[in-house]
């Protein structure tokens, strides 16, 4: 029996030792599962912002994407606009009675060769069979009657253009109503 009090002097003297080493170690890992905390809610907030970024990125690549396309379908507006005044002068010179064939044939050589140019840059005439308040502004009204119903076009005093589908000037016509 003098061997079980010795193993039980013994157990109770390591007790507190024990018990200190296992507060010790509790502490260290709460500390450590505490900065774990810290640097895994760190991890998550620059993961956050990475992707933030990252999809920023590629919203600006996607714009200027989209603006280079835009600015290359339409980077002859200007000029159209410039232009059309010429094609009106031709149109105006060709409806002028009196013209030897020489002057008619070399306008209308010229008219074509302006207006092809300008469709393979993508400008076309508007329709002008039907009124649309999109593509046409009315000048003048006149009066529908059964040969004529209401928005159709009676006269076109200026042809309009459009490039793709950006209209560059509205057609001026004579509208019945």
């Amino acid at each position: 029996m003098s061997e079980d009090i010795k193993n039980e002097a013994l157990e109770e003297e390591t007790n507190p030792i024990e018990e200190e080493m296992t507060e010790t170690v509790a502490e260290e890992t709460e500390d450590s599962s505490s900065e774990v905390a810290r640097l895994q809610a760190k991890v998550d907030e620059f993961e956050n912002k990475y992707l933030r970024a990252h999809a920023e990125m590629q919203n600006i690549q996607r714009r200027a994407t989209e603006e280079r396309q835009q600015l290359q379908k339409y980077r002859s507006q200007d000029l159209a606009k410039k232009v059309l005044p010429a094609l009106d002068n031709l149109e105006r010179a060709l409806a002028v009675d009196g013209l030897t064939e020489d002057v008619k044939k070399g306008l209308e050589m010229t008219r074509d060769s302006l207006v092809q140019a300008l469709k393979e840059e993508g400008v076309e005439e508007v329709a002008t069979e039907q009124f649309d308040a999109n593509f046409h502004m009315a000048v003048q009204t006149l009066a529908a009657d059964e040969g004529h119903p209401a928005d159709t076009i009676a006269e076109v005093f200026q042809k309009g253009y459009q490039l793709h589908d950006r209209l560059l000037r509205p057609a001026m016509v004579v509208v019945y109503n």
